[in-house]
C-alpha cells in the first residue's frame, strides 16, 4: 500500500493529488445513466488496472490530466448538478476514494443532492466499499473476467475473479438492483458491464453462472460488443481483431437464459 502523504505513487500512479482528465455531461452511458441531459461525469487519471486493450488507455495509464485541488473537484459536481446532470459519475475512483470523499463532502454541504454512481473496473477492496455504505447510490462496475489466469495475462492483476465477485456482492448488498424514476433514469442499484472479448476470453459463461448462483435477483447487466484494438492489444493475436458479431451474439443469448439477469444497454 503506497504512502501517498510521504511522497509515495500507487500502482495507479497517481500520488496525493486528484489528477482530473475531464469533467462534462456524458451521453454515451448506458441510458439508465446518462437518461436525457446526460450524466455527470469526472473522469479521473490512473487506474489499478492495466489493461492492454484499454480503450481510455491515455487517462488510465499515461494519466492525462491536471491537477484539480478537492475543492475544486467539489465545485465541479455542482457546477455539473447545476447544467442539468442527472447524477455525478466518478469515473476509475478506486485508487483515489479519500480525497473523492472529501470533496464530496464538501458538494453536500454546498447543495449536491442528485445520486452518485461509483464506476470502476470492478477490482475494488471490500474495505473501501463499505465504507462508502450509504454513500453511493448507483454502482456501476465491470465484471471483466471469469478467469484468474487471463486477468493476469492481460490486465496485470491477480485473483480478479475472487476481488470481483467479493466486490459485486457487496454492492448488491448495498443498494440492490437497479430502480428506475418514471423517465427510465436510475436512483439507486446496480449496473454491471461485461464487454465481449474475441474467441471468449471474457469467460463470461463463468460471469454469468457466477450471478446466477450468488445474486439472489434480478440484477442488471450491460452485455458490451464495442470491443476493437487499442493500446497494446496488437501484443496479443487474439485480440488484435474486433469481435465478430456471431460472438457477441452467442453471449447476448447465453446471457438471456439466466433467469436472474436483466440485459441492460
Amino acid at each position: 500500500m503506497a504512502r501517498r502523504k510521504a511522497g509515495e505513487v500507487g500502482e495507479c500512479g497517481i500520488g496525493d493529488e486528484l489528477i482530473v482528465s475531464s469533467v462534462g455531461l456524458h451521453h454515451g452511458e448506458e441510458f439508465p445513466i446518462s437518461g436525457y441531459y446526460g450524466s455527470g461525469t469526472i473522469f479521473l487519471s490512473g487506474c489499478n488496472l492495466h489493461c492492454i486493450f484499454c480503450q481510455n488507455w491515455t487517462i488510465s495509464q499515461a494519466r492525462e490530466g491536471e491537477v484539480i485541488s478537492i475543492s475544486g473537484v467539489a465545485q465541479a459536481m455542482a457546477n455539473l448538478q447545476e447544467s442539468g446532470a442527472h447524477n455525478i459519475n466518478w469515473v476509475s475512483p478506486t485508487h483515489v476514494v479519500p480525497m473523492l470523499a472529501e470533496a464530496l463532502r464538501l458538494a453536500y454541504q454546498n447543495g449536491l443532492n442528485i445520486p452518485l454512481v461509483y464506476n470502476s473496473g470492478g477490482y475494488d477492496s471490500l474495505e473501501v466499499l463499505r465504507l462508502l455504505d450509504g454513500i453511493v447510490d448507483i454502482y456501476m462496475p465491470d465484471m471483466k473476467y471469469g478467469d484468474a489466469e487471463t486477468a493476469l495475462k492481460l490486465s496485470g492483476i491477480e485473483d480478479y475473479p475472487h476481488h470481483n465477485q467479493a466486490a459485486i456482492c457487496e454492492m448488491y448488498r448495498q443498494v440492490g438492483p437497479l430502480v428506475r424514476d418514471e423517465y427510465g433514469v436510475a436512483k439507486r442499484g446496480l449496473l454491471i458491464r461485461h464487454l465481449v472479448l474475441p474467441e471468449g476470453l471474457a469467460g463470461s459463461e463463468k460471469v454469468f453462472a457466477f450471478l446466477e448462483e450468488a445474486i439472489p435477483g434480478p440484477v442488471d447487466v450491460n452485455v458490451m460488443e464495442q470491443y476493437h484494438p487499442c493500446y497494446r492489444a496488437d501484443t496479443l493475436p487474439t485480440l488484435s481483431r474486433r469481435l465478430h458479431a456471431s460472438e457477441f451474439r452467442f453471449v447476448l443469448d447465453m446471457a438471456g437464459t439466466k433467469s436472474s439477469i436483466r440485459i441492460v444497454n
